[in-house]
C-alpha cells in the first residue's frame, strides 16, 4: 500500500510543473541549428605576431558583424583559430587538426606565402577550401581548392618596377633579398623581370636571411655600386633595420618594397630613416570607397587604432567565404569551392574582387609613400 499525503502530492505537482515549463526551452535549445565551423591559422606569437594578431582582429570583427545580422543560412559562424607561432613546419600540423578534429568547412590563412604553401597541400588533399593572404603565385597552383584575397607577386612586382622607372626615375637599382623567404625571392624575381624589360639595370644583387640583424656589409657594397634605388622585397621584421642602417651609411636614394613592409613595427623601428621610402599595399586608409570607410570606422571603434593591411584582408576573407556559402546555399566542400571560383565583383574593403581562372583576385594595388611622419597614399594602380 502506498500512502500519499497532501504535502507529497503538492511536491509532486510542483516538480511536474517545473519539468513541464523547462521542457519547451530545452527542446528549443536543441533545435537551434549548429554553427558553421570556420578554421583559421596565423602567427599569433613569434617574430610575425603583429600580422597574426591583426589577422585575428579583422576576422573576428567580420564574424561578429555577420552573426549580429543573423549569420549565414540561418546559422551562426564559429571561428576556430590556431597559432603556428611564426614557425616553419607548424602550419600543416595545425590545419590538419582544424580539419580532422574541429571539422571546419573551410580554412582561412596564412599571411605568409611560405606558411600558406605548407598548409595548402593538406587542404587540397582533404578537399577543404582554403583562402590565403599569401602573394606568391605558387600558393594557388597547389590545387583547385586553394584561393586567395591578396593580389599576387607578379602584379605587385610589376607595379613597383614601373613606379621605380616612371615615378622615381630610377635607372640603376640594387636588390637586397631574404634568400630563405619564398615571398621575397618570388617578388624580387618579378620586379627584376619587369624592371629590365622597361630598360632599367640591376647593378647588384645581395642576400640575407631572416636571422640577420647586421646588414652593413651588403649595404656598403650596394652603395659602392652607385645605384639610384634599392628594392627590398622583405618583411617589416628586417626592413626597419635595413632602412636605418642604409641611412647611417649615407645612402639617401629611394628604398622601396612590397606589402611585406606593412605593419606598425616598421614605423617604430625606423622612424625618420623612412624618408624617401615606398611600398606596395593591399589597402589604403585614404580610400574613399563607402565599404572601406565603414570598415575603418568600425575597426577604430572596436580596437581604438587604425587597421594595417592585414586586418582588412582577413575581414575580406571571411566575407568572401560567407558570400560563397550564401550563393552555394550549402556548406558542402565541392559546392563551396565552385561558388568561390565563380566570385565576380565582390565589394571588399580592399577593393572590388574578381576571382580568375587560377583562383587569384583581380584587384587594385596601392603605392604608399612616407611623408610627414607616416605612410600616405601615393598612387592607386588598377589591374
Amino acid at each position: 500500500m502506498i500512502w500519499r499525503t497532501q504535502s507529497t502530492c503538492t511536491v509532486v505537482a510542483f516538480l511536474l510543473g517545473v519539468i513541464s515549463a523547462a521542457l519547451p526551452l530545452r527542446l528549443h535549445a536543441d533545435d537551434a541549428p549548429a554553427p558553421i565551423r570556420i578554421g583559421a591559422y596565423t602567427s599569433l606569437t613569434g617574430s610575425e605576431a603583429t600580422w597574426g594578431q591583426s589577422y585575428e582582429r579583422g576576422s573576428r570583427l567580420a564574424i561578429d558583424e555577420i552573426n549580429a545580422q543573423g549569420g549565414v543560412l540561418g546559422r551562426r559562424l564559429q571561428l576556430f583559430l590556431e597559432d603556428n607561432r611564426s614557425k616553419a613546419g607548424e602550419s600543416a600540423t595545425v590545419v590538419r587538426k582544424l580539419i580532422s578534429r574541429d571539422k571546419v568547412i573551410a580554412v582561412l590563412g596564412e599571411v605568409s606565402s611560405g606558411r600558406s604553401l605548407e598548409a595548402a597541400p593538406v587542404c587540397q588533399q582533404l578537399r577543404v577550401p582554403m583562402i590565403s593572404n599569401g602573394t606568391n603565385p605558387q600558393v594557388t597552383q597547389v590545387g583547385n581548392f586553394i584561393f586567395r584575397v591578396a593580389y599576387i607577386d607578379p602584379f605587385q612586382g610589376t607595379v613597383m618596377a614601373q613606379f621605380a622607372r616612371e615615378s622615381l626615375q630610377a635607372t640603376r637599382v640594387a636588390l637586397l633579398t631574404d634568400s630563405t623567404n619564398a615571398y621575397a625571392v618570388g617578388l624580387a624575381q618579378f620586379f627584376k623581370e619587369r624592371f629590365l624589360l622597361d630598360g632599367g639595370v640591376i647593378a647588384v644583387e645581395k642576400h640575407y636571411t631572416a636571422s640577420e640583424r647586421d646588414f652593413k656589409a651588403q649595404l656598403t657594397a650596394i652603395k659602392a655600386a652607385g645605384v639610384d634605388g634599392l628594392f627590398v622585397p622583405g618583411y617589416y621584421t628586417e626592413v626597419g633595420l635595413i632602412v636605418t642602417q642604409a641611412r647611417q651609411l649615407g645612402f639617401e636614394g629611394p628604398i622601396f618594397g612590397g606589402d611585406g613592409w606593412s605593419g606598425p613595427p616598421l614605423l617604430t623601428q625606423a622612424g625618420a630613416s623612412l624618408r624617401n621610402t615606398y611600398y606596395c599595399d593591399n589597402f589604403s586608409l585614404e580610400s574613399t570607397a563607402p565599404v572601406t570607410r565603414r570598415f575603418i570606422e568600425r575597426y577604430r571603434e572596436r580596437y581604438r587604432e587604425d587597421p594595417d593591411s592585414i586586418a582588412p584582408l582577413a575581414y575580406d576573407a571571411v566575407l568572401l567565404l560567407a558570400d560563397a556559402i550564401k550563393r552555394a546555399d550549402s556548406t558542402s566542400a565541392q559546392r563551396l569551392r565552385t561558388a568561390l571560383a565563380d566570385t565576380r565583383d565582390f565589394q571588399g574593403v580592399t577593393g572590388s574582387i574578381q576571382i580568375d581562372e587560377k583562383r587569384n583576385p583581380r584587384k587594385p594595388a596601392f603605392v604608399v609613400a612616407f611623408k610627414n611622419g607616416r605612410y600616405q597614399l601615393e598612387k592607386t594602380v588598377l589591374p
